[in-house]
């Protein structure tokens, strides 16, 4: 899958200095663990290298965004991320294809994109489920921020 890209001025500031942004950031992601084991982080120039093994896609995708969204984040590389396949005859609980991700934009509240993938505002709460470990408050998102946003199934 490769790299994810990030706003590199936005986002929370965990690390000054580039020497503490590995530590700080596998801290960051083991503090919100989404569901994954062994997460190892190497930051170099801007670009988050992460290890482990996630229990799901869904786990995977919020592992980069937990580590995309911090300041200093340009791109975020899985190439060392391991997802288990679905037991035959079952299916992953969470399509990849059935996720966009989105930037936050100035104006954005959570009830605006609500209204704007699916028509109602008050479906805020399913963007909100889908990013708890990303977006602490639903009404504190900040421009620049990448988000999840589940896409209904047709």
């Amino acid at each position: 899958m490769g790299l994810f890209d990030f706003v590199s001025g936005m986002g929370k500031k965990i690390f000054s200095k580039d020497e503490e942004a590995d530590e700080n950031i596998q801290a960051h992601i083991n503090e919100n663990n989404p569901g994954i084991e062994g997460v190892e982080v190497n930051y170099d120039n801007g670009v988050v290298n992460l290890v482990g093994t996630a229990e799901s896609p869904e786990a995977m995708e919020k592992a980069v965004l937990i580590a995309g969204n911090v300041q200093g984040v340009e791109e975020v590389n899985i190439d060392g991320m391991e997802v288990p396949e679905a037991p035959e005859g079952l299916e992953s609980t969470t399509d990849m294809e059935n996720v966009e991700y989105y930037v936050i934009q100035s104006g954005d509240t959570l009830s605006s994109l609500a209204k704007t993938y699916y028509g109602n505002p008050m479906d805020y709460p399913l963007i909100f489920e889908a990013n708890k470990e990303v977006i602490i408050d639903p009404d504190k998102i900040y421009v620049g921020q990448k988000i999840r946003i589940p896409l209904p199934l047709n």
